[in-house]
C-alpha cells in the first residue's frame, strides 16, 4: 500500500472522528482498527441504505458489484478508480455490454444462467461483455474495476431487461453521493466528477 494512499485513509477516518467529536477514538486505538471500524460501519450502511430504497421501491436497486464499488469509494477515495466519472461511467459501460452480449446471442428473454445452467451462447456473451467492458473503460480512460462485474450481472441475466438500466445507474449515483459527503465531511477533496491531479494509485 502506498504511503500517500495510507495517508488519506488516516486523514478520512481522523477527519470524520473529529466532525463527530470522537477524536479519542484514533489516539486510544491503533489506526488500522479505527480505519477497519470506519469501513465496517460506513460500507455497511451505505449499502444497507440502497437496499432499503430496494425494499421500498421494489426495484433491483441492490446488486453485486456495488460492493466493490462501496470499498473503493470508502478506502480509496482519491484515487482515479473511485472519482464520480469512473464509477458512473464505467457501470454505465458494463451495463451496455452485458445488454448488447444478450442482444447479439439472443439471450435477452432468457432466464438467467444460474435457473437453466449455462450454455454456449452464455459463455459467448459473459466473455464478450467482460471484453468489450475492460476495453472501453480502459479506450475512455474511466478505468473502474467493479464495472466488469456489472457486465457479468447483465450479460448472465440477472438484470437483462433494458428499463432497469435507469435504477442500475440510479444506485451508482446514490452511492457516489454518499461518498461525496462522507468524504468531504472528512476534510477529503473528493472531486465532483474528474480525479485530481495527483490521484494515488490502488494496491
Amino acid at each position: 500500500m502506498s504511503e500517500q494512499s495510507d495517508q488519506v485513509r488516516q486523514r478520512l477516518v481522523s477527519g470524520v472522528l473529529r466532525q463527530l467529536h470522537l477524536e479519542v477514538m484514533s489516539q486510544r486505538f491503533n489506526p488500522r482498527l479505527v480505519l477497519a471500524a470506519f469501513n465496517l460501519v460506513n460500507g455497511g450502511l451505505s449499502i444497507a441504505l440502497i437496499a432499503m430504497v430496494a425494499l421500498v421501491t421494489q426495484q433491483a436497486f441492490i446488486f453485486p458489484s456495488l460492493g466493490a464499488t462501496a470499498f473503493l469509494l470508502f478506502h480509496v477515495p482519491l484515487a482515479e478508480a473511485a472519482c464520480p466519472r469512473n464509477v458512473i461511467s464505467a457501470h454505465v459501460i458494463g451495463a451496455l455490454c452485458g445488454w448488447t452480449s444478450l442482444w447479439l446471442f439472443g439471450l435477452h428473454d432468457a432466464p438467467a444462467a444460474f435457473l437453466t445452467g449455462v450454455e454456449w451462447s452464455r459463455v459467448a456473451a459473459a466473455g464478450l461483455s467482460l471484453g468489450l467492458t475492460s476495453s472501453l473503460m480502459i479506450l475512455f480512460r474511466v478505468a473502474h474495476p467493479p464495472a466488469g462485474a456489472t457486465a457479468l450481472i447483465v450479460s448472465l441475466g440477472l438484470m437483462h431487461e433494458l428499463q432497469q438500466m435507469p435504477v442500475l445507474i440510479s444506485a451508482v449515483a446514490l452511492l457516489v453521493c454518499q461518498a461525496f459527503l462522507i468524504n468531504r465531511l472528512a476534510g477529503i477533496p473528493y472531486p465532483l466528477w474528474r480525479p485530481g491531479k495527483q490521484s494515488p494509485p490502488i494496491y
